[in-house]
């Protein structure tokens, strides 16, 4: 099983936290770190700057298509960023963790 780290950012706290919580629930992610970041990108012909608020989850490869479906539904960038980097290593009980938390009831 490939655990990874899904990155995004949104323009504000109340986002992150909606979008974040929405995914739990939906078992899309087993966790969420929402942290503070400043961001400079190019954006239609110009630099900008932009305070923001980065969201790291933790899923699965399986669970990833779903995930990323969803953000792209719910988030209100026209172009949000959402990468994912492969966990290469982690402690097993951490990992085992996150197989269990993106369990679906049946």
């Amino acid at each position: 099983m490939t655990f990874l780290a899904v990155h995004t950012s949104f323009s504000n706290r109340t986002d992150a936290e909606r979008v974040s919580r929405i995914l739990v629930n939906e078992k899309l992610a087993a966790c969420v770190n929402i942290l503070p970041a400043h961001s400079i990108y190019h954006w239609k012909g110009s630099v900008e700057a932009e305070d923001e608020v980065l969201v790291i989850l933790k899923t699965d490869e399986e669970t990833y298509p779903a995930l990323e479906r969803r953000i792209l539904e719910l988030h209100p960038y026209e172009v949000p960023m959402i990468v994912a980097t492969p966990i290469c290593s982690g402690s097993k009980s951490y990992l085992a963790w996150i197989s269990q938390s993106l369990a679906k009831e049946e």
